[in-house]
């Protein structure tokens, strides 16, 4: 999922700065209300079309889904699946528990899920997660072919189908899944937001219904004040096992992560996902905000840069992208801006993950004025001014003009770190092909696989491939990685994908982010999630 901060999920990693269950000898209950940081979602709350944090978090506490990732390890929990089952990993029988029901009082039905995954790979729907249901056999019918880039679902580009043939459901409770080619990890993938199942009440006005979604988890919406606030109540006819115990819960957004940060000193905010830069300086947000009161967790974050070279012409030569990350002084920016939280990346998959290969990206991930001037020159050189777009709702001004500064000092381009209004301003403007230069990116694992930071983001028409990367070889190796018989066998055709997009180099990576968040005086039980975010559901209001 793409992230508006820098700070993301924890995996496999050990708390450091205390927990909150000791601080002030308080303690907590169900009851109360939680205000967290919040930020505005790109699109409507409809899960299938929802691929950013802003609209990620909120539908982290209002969905349920088949699977729940554990807060611990993430790993797959039953949620409303009673069971998952395959003999060959392309034909899946999937078994739901009875008595879940959407925030309406609808009973979750099998066809609640079924409907759903169609309308969202429809391909006339435009829904950004579609590319999660590729792998479900029909997907390619269901797609719009027309060559006109801005109605390519008119006349003859219409979709041969509407519905996926993958998809039957058996009874009440039961449906199947059949896939184009055995997929092995698909269990694991269907506890990401965009399989969430939908109620009947969806379909009458989908665009209506995004702006107050209805859904299956602990909490529901009360209310969104579009660029300010929204409010979350919990949702007592909820039968699950992952229930909240404050309340109510607000995003409260702020003009950006220090504003924030301010608030949250001042308390009239419990929870941060994101510590400022300007607090990491020498520790600072340690002595603000005091023991027991912030975590640091390692976590999946890969922070990167994107280009589009179809779109600005003067990137289009290899050589310059690999020159400009060359420019780049990973290791002293980390440590001038970050105060080394965080830790240069050397390729296009985080650490955290099984799969991972140490220097993918060569080279061309360290700092090497001569080679990088070298490149430059080779590549045609770069004329005029180079821009850098970063979302201003978040601490990305420091980092992204110390980016800027090394490409500058190092091949005397005219870099300028230039700021959007908030993050959804930005995934349109990308999404709409209008950002020239260089524009930075984030993404923070949707579930624990190599594989996830591969798809999503370099598949052809996926949700997130901002770069209109497409690769013919890239395609066929992940294919062949899905349906491997072993995970081993499955990693090393992964890591041979990766190295695919090494070779074009339409995105560069700068570093892996750590999870650094702050609470309150306010709140007990604060633990981050797998995915970056504090557990707000978990979380509780001091008595």
């Amino acid at each position: 999922m793409a992230i508006a901060s820098i700070s993301a999920a924890a995996l496999f990693a050990t708390a450091c700065g205390g927990g909150s269950d000791d601080s002030d000898g308080g303690s907590g209950g169900e009851g109360g209300t939680i205000t967290a940081s919040g930020c505005n979602p790109e699109n409507p709350l409809v899960a299938g079309n929802t691929a950013e944090t802003c609209g990620g978090d909120v539908l982290d506490v209002l969905t349920a889904k088949l699977v729940h990732y554990n807060p611990e390890t993430a790993e797959p929990e039953n949620d409303i699946a009673e069971s998952i089952e395959t003999d060959d990993n392309q034909n899946f029988t999937v078994k739901l528990k009875k008595g879940y029901k959407f925030h309406n009082g609808d009973d979750v039905l099998a066809k609640n899920f079924v409907d759903a995954w169609n309308y969202t790979a429809y391909g006339v729907n435009g829904q950004q997660g579609s590319y999660f249901f590729e792998p479900i056999e029909g997907f390619e019918d269901l797609q719009c072919t027309g060559e006109d880039e801005d109605k390519p679902c008119e006349g003859k580009g219409k979709p041969k189908a509407e519905e996926l043939t993958g998809l039957k459901v058996v009874d009440d409770l039961t449906f199947t899944i059949k896939t184009s080619e055995k997929v092995s990890n698909l269990p694991l993938r269907l506890g990401y937001t965009a399989f969430a199942p939908q109620p009947d009440a969806f379909f009458d006005d989908p665009e209506a219904f995004g702006d107050k979604p209805i859904a299956a988890g602990p909490y529901k919406l009360d209310s969104w004040e579009k660029n300010q606030a929204i409010t979350l109540s919990k949702f007592e006819d909820y039968s699950g096992e992952y229930g909240g115990n404050a309340d109510e819960i607000i995003f409260q957004n702020y003009e950006d992560s220090d504003a924030a940060y301010v608030a949250l000193q001042s308390g009239d905010l419990d929870v941060v996902r994101e510590i400022p830069a300007s607090a990491l300086v020498d520790n600072k947000f340690k002595d603000d905000l005091g023991e027991g009161q912030f975590l640091e967790k390692e976590n999946s974050t890969l922070q990167f840069i994107g280009m589009n070279h179809h779109v600005d012409k003067k990137l289009e030569n290899v050589k310059v992208r690999q020159a400009i990350s060359m420019a780049i002084d990973r290791k002293t920016i980390v440590k001038q801006i970050f105060n080394d939280a965080y830790t240069p990346a050397t390729g296009w998959v985080s650490p955290v993950v099984d799969g991972y290969k140490e220097g993918a990206c060569g080279e061309y991930c360290e700092f090497n004025p001569e080679k990088a001037k070298q490149l430059l020159k080779e590549g045609g050189g770069y004329d005029g001014k180079l821009t850098l777009t970063y979302n201003g709702d978040a601490s990305h001004k420091g980092w992204t003009e110390a980016v800027c500064n090394s490409i500058n000092k190092t091949l005397g381009i005219d870099c300028v770190a230039t700021p959007t209004v908030d993050f959804a301003t930005m995934l349109t403007k990308l999404g709409e092909n209008e950002l020239k230069g260089m524009f930075r990116m984030g993404w923070v694992m949707d579930y624990p696989s190599i594989e996830n930071y591969l798809a999503p983001i370099y598949g052809k028409g996926a949700s997130s491939n901002y770069y209109n990367y497409a690769n013919d070889d890239f395609q066929k190796t992940m294919r062949e990685a899905g349906a491997a018989e072993t995970p081993e066998e499955a990693n090393k055709l992964y890591q041979e994908a990766e190295g695919l997009i090494a070779e074009e180099f339409t995105t560069i990576p700068t570093w892996y982010g750590k999870t650094i968040i702050g609470w309150s005086e306010n709140v007990t039980d604060v633990q981050a999630t797998p995915f970056g975010n504090p557990d707000l559901a978990a979380m509780k209001v001091k008595n």
